[in-house]
């Protein structure tokens, strides 16, 4: 059983260090700007929805 432990660590280490293919700083950074412009955009409308929801309620259900 250890053994087969082991040899499943040496294996996974190989496929990372010489099998996988990493991206670069600069495609990293694309990325990561592109995923934080879409986070941002998506609060936004989820904020809009909110308020304008907020404003029908508010003329339904008058305080």
């Amino acid at each position: 059983m250890l053994t087969n432990f082991v040899n499943y660590c040496k294996l996974s280490y190989n496929e990372l260090v010489h099998k996988t293919t990493w991206p670069t700083a600069k495609q990293l950074t694309s990325q990561a700007m592109l995923v934080f412009n879409a986070s941002i955009l998506i609060a936004l409308v989820v904020f809009a929805m909110d308020q304008f929801f907020s404003l029908v309620m508010q003329f339904i259900y008058p305080h």
